[in-house]
């Protein structure tokens, strides 16, 4: 489905099912996957990353990645994702009826090879045979990996990132990711960046995509968001990591990021409560404690019983 920036100040894509439950050792039922889609769709996302069409070997824990998308409830507004990784991941995306599709290439050959068994170079000229098979059937979006650093080889070289994003637009691949994969992007270099690419893609399809592995995940969307972007990855709890970085926790959490947004006056057209009901039940189905704040905490102006005076 298309999807513009309308109604919402910032536009927030949920990743849970796909970023978050990728690394999960335990395996979530595809009933419960669909109940919770169906849900983040009544909240009000209007783009909603569902699952990733892999090897089931590479990451069993999206093996029912056709069965989720045939079982939700698709809402009229709401873009549904799939990540891809090669053509034939994308004829399985076209046959389950995904709006959009995702690639990705680590800007770090490293990180890349981890992750993708071959360098930056050879996967985004697999992209080129992707582009062949969905063009005009799909939207496209790729993604910049380890753009803001790779645990690796270290901090990326701005021009290296633009000539990736570059790279993407000449084969008509109409929105692009900046991902901080591993959590170690700062508000300054998410500014710098931002303002690169921005004139290259535009606001309406730049998406950034934070962890908060080293606690800056929020700052970093602040950062962002001054300096122009309005599109932002997060994960519902908190939930999600790169399996090929090490140390790598969560993605940015939903509910703490829609709390954020609310609190400075900016609109996400996301329903709160419903996220803090949704996330309190997460951790029935991953079997963990989740890192999302709000949650524990409550919303800030959820205002408590003043405690009893003390005798004088």
């Amino acid at each position: 489905m298309s999807e513009t920036l309308v109604r919402a100040d910032i536009v927030i894509q949920e990743v849970a099912t796909r970023d978050g439950f990728q690394i999960e050792p335990v395996f979530v039922p595809t009933h419960e996957k669909i109940r919770l889609i169906d849900a983040l769709s009544q909240a009000g996302f209007t783009r909603i990353e569902v699952s990733s069409f892999v090897s089931p070997k590479a990451v069993p824990a999206l093996v029912d990645a056709a069965e989720v998308f045939s079982g939700i409830t698709r809402r009229s507004g709401t873009t549904y994702v799939a990540l891809v990784p090669n053509p034939k991941g994308a004829e399985r995306a076209l046959a389950a009826r995904a709006d959009e599709i995702n690639l990705v290439a680590s800007v770090s050959e490293t990180h890349n090879r981890a992750n993708m068994g071959m360098t930056p170079d050879a996967s985004i000229r697999g992209f080129a045979a992707i582009m062949e098979t969905v063009r005009g059937q799909v939207g496209v979006n790729a993604t910049a990996a380890t753009a803001f650093g790779c645990p690796f080889e270290g901090l990326q070289p701005e021009d290296k990132v633009i000539a990736q994003v570059e790279r993407y637009l000449a084969l008509g691949i109409h929105g692009v990711t900046l991902a901080d994969t591993t959590g170690m992007a700062n508000p300054r270099q998410v500014a710098r960046l931002v303002a690169r690419v921005l004139p290259l893609v535009g606001a309406e399809r730049l998406t950034l995509h934070f962890h908060n592995t080293r606690g800056c995940g929020l700052a970093n969307v602040l950062a962002a968001y001054e300096a122009g972007a309005r599109r932002f990855d997060a994960a519902l709890g908190g939930l999600g990591g790169c399996p090929f970085a090490p140390g790598a926790t969560g993605n940015i959490c939903t509910e703490d990021l829609v709390s954020m947004a609310e609190e400075m006056g900016l609109a996400t057209g996301l329903d709160l409560d419903a996220l803090l009901t949704l996330s309190r039940g997460l951790p029935r189905l991953v079997g963990h404690d989740v890192p999302g704040q709000v949650a524990k905490a409550g919303r800030p102006l959820d205002l408590h019983p003043a405690p009893p005076l003390k005798a004088a």
